[in-house]
């Protein structure tokens, strides 16, 4: 099973990782919202809405409970409510970033509900969740085999947990001007925008270190996790995970 989680160079532990990721993401905040989609040329928003399609039919349900977990702004909350029936929580561990997703989430009509919590221990009851989805944040995650187990945790049976992330890029052309500009380009571009140049070094250097598509894949099955599938956006750019609670 996938066991390891992200690393910040200079801390050691999970409880020490955790603590740094969320005052790195407190201190970008401002303007995270901004870079996510000027540096992802707007694509991060199409595949955060196309992961709301693909999840409409258990948003829907009447009386459905839903969860963003690692939900940062709100962006992916926000797509789903769009499908909602039912109850829309947005969970994250970072004060600064819920409280620029309160504020967006105030335009809509149907409420979206959002909680200080941290993925590796949700507070939800045993078996009390119809869908756990998460969108750029599970890579984040000091330990990825604890996020999965408690993700198992929290759900129903049947329920259905979503993992949207980047991911390895298959396309022969696209993928080595990716890493180009992911390694090289946007640190400088978002270092300089944010003002905050370890954060935009931290990125791709963790998304290097994630788990590739087929390896997520089978952390999911090892994790309890069945009909575990995948679908690649921009030719596996970011990928989107979907598994079952049996």
């Amino acid at each position: 099973m996938v066991s390891s989680g992200t690393r910040i160079a200079g801390q050691e532990g999970e409880s020490s990782t955790a603590r740094a990721v969320r005052e790195m993401f407190a201190q970008i905040a401002p303007r995270y919202d901004f870079l996510n989609h000027f540096l992802s040329l707007g694509f991060d928003i199409l595949w955060r809405r196309a992961a709301a399609r693909v999840l409409r039919q258990a948003l829907r349900r009447p009386g459905s409970v839903a969860v963003d977990a690692c939900c940062g702004t709100g962006d992916l909350a926000l797509a789903l409510r769009r499908y909602s029936a039912g109850t829309l929580i947005g969970m994250d561990f970072c004060p600064p970033m819920l409280a620029r997703a309160k504020q967006k989430a105030g335009r809509g009509k149907r409420a979206v509900h959002f909680v200080g919590a941290d993925t590796l221990a949700l507070p939800c009851r045993d078996s009390s969740v119809d869908l756990i989805a998460a969108a750029f944040g599970f890579r984040n995650l000091a330990n990825y085999a604890d996020g999965l187990r408690e993700m198992r945790r929290a759900l129903k049976p049947s329920g259905t947990v979503a993992i949207l992330e980047f991911s390895r890029v298959g396309w022969p052309i696209i993928g080595p001007l990716f890493r180009f500009y992911f390694r090289q380009v946007l640190p400088c571009l978002g270092g300089c925008i944010s003002g905050n140049a370890d954060a935009y070094r931290y990125l791709p250097e963790s998304v290097a270190k994630f788990p590739d598509q087929e390896s997520l894949a089978q952390a999911m099955r090892e994790a309890g996790f069945v009909n575990v599938r995948y679908r690649n956006f921009s030719g596996g750019v970011a990928a989107l995970h979907l598994g079952e609670k049996p």
